[in-house]
């Protein structure tokens, strides 16, 4: 019988904490993403890109833009493709490499005083906020309420609140009636949209309003289209706050080929394309999820129909996580986010074959755990 204080067969280094325990900056590894799961032979499940991406078509746009690599980057058409796409003016829109460069890009032009993340999330806007010099608090929710947001959970002298939807690891889909109720006059609100594309109808996004007092979204082309190794996402809010982040952003940062991609991401073609494959996400997850509930001892968080992951609670997971990687199956160690212990893992989302091989193989580990 294996145990979680087995020594990691990939070098990973174990998180310092469990849910509950110490969440001071240091408890955490806030820079380990699931690419670093992923190894030769693999199949991945900790990296939530959809497989079978870039499509044929994306790839060959990409590659046409190849012969204007000689000019710098002219981001302007894309800028305002995207801002045509979520109804604002192109004074509204700021592309960037990647939502990971948006978090760079706030800790540089804000000055919060009072900062505030809304835990478990995705890990790099703290990172990048504490790497900037800016302290962080953490406001964790609630594995009791299902990690549910409670507004009430965020200090009301917080100037600045970073918030993920749908939330990743946690797949939950926050109402964006909650999420408006964290807007207050002097606050900048931050709202992680990376995977809302995922969602059918993209219901609950904020991306398109106007009327929120220092609203901010963040969105991806990363994870729909498969563009990881390309760097492309963009930022919505009021002109001022784009301009500031723009001041604090590199001149060409995006480049000729990421903004083709992000003309073309945002086409009505491909937006159709994409909530297609958000539809299919749909019966795939409940696929995974089924196959999940015939194994005892695996709990699943979240509530999002449609978010292209699920949080599983296993006791003793770091050395399942082993088992599964002995038998090729790579899945996100998940204690490495804040409000979460030892005992849970990230999965994506796959089809039905690639579900099934992973749940027996799950099965296999979960039974060797008992032994």
């Amino acid at each position: 019988m294996r145990t979680p204080t087995d020594r990691e067969p990939d070098g990973l280094a174990a998180a310092r904490t469990a849910a509950g325990g110490d969440d001071g900056p240091d408890a955490y590894d806030l820079r380990h993403h699931g690419d670093a799961e992923v190894g030769a032979g693999l199949i991945d499940l900790a990296v939530n890109v959809r497989a079978g991406t870039p499509p044929v078509w994306l790839r060959e746009r990409i590659a046409a833009s190849l012969t204007d690599l000689a000019a710098y980057p002219d981001g302007r058409a894309a800028r305002h493709a995207v801002a045509v796409r979520h109804g604002r003016p192109d004074g509204e829109v700021l592309l960037t490499a990647g939502a990971a460069e948006a978090f760079v890009l706030l800790a540089r032009a804000l000055t919060p005083r009072h900062a505030v993340v809304v835990h478990p999330q995705f890990t790099e806007p703290e990172a990048a906020l504490r790497a900037a010099g800016h302290e962080v608090r953490r406001a964790l929710l609630a594995e009791a309420d299902r990690f549910v947001l409670d507004p009430a959970a965020v200090p009301e002298d917080a100037d600045l609140v970073v918030v993920g939807n749908p939330t990743n690891p946690t797949s939950v889909l926050h109402p964006a009636a909650a999420i408006r109720k964290l807007a207050r006059t002097g606050r900048t609100l931050v709202v992680d949209e990376a995977f809302m594309d995922a969602v059918p109808g993209e219901t609950e996004s904020l991306a398109a309003a106007r009327d929120v007092p220092g609203l901010v979204v963040l969105r991806s082309l990363t994870k729909t289209w498969g563009l990881a190794g390309l760097r492309i996402g963009y930022v919505l809010g009021d002109a001022g706050t784009i301009a500031a982040l723009e001041r604090a952003q590199p001149l060409w940062a995006v480049s000729t080929p990421a903004l083709a991609a992000a003309v073309a991401c945002v086409a009505p073609d491909a937006l159709a394309e994409a909530a297609e494959a958000a539809r299919t996400v749909v019966g795939e997850r409940a696929y995974l999820l089924d196959r999940l509930a015939e194994l005892s001892g695996v709990e699943v968080a979240g509530n999002a129909p449609a978010a292209p992951f699920v949080l599983l609670r296993i006791p003793g997971a770091a050395a399942v996580r082993r088992d599964l990687r002995a038998m090729g199956y790579a899945v996100r160690r998940a204690d490495t986010f804040p409000g979460l212990g030892t005992d849970w893992l990230r999965v994506a989302v796959r089809d039905r074959r690639t579900t099934d091989g992973f749940v027996n193989a799950l099965a296999t580990a979960l039974a060797d755990l008992d032994m």
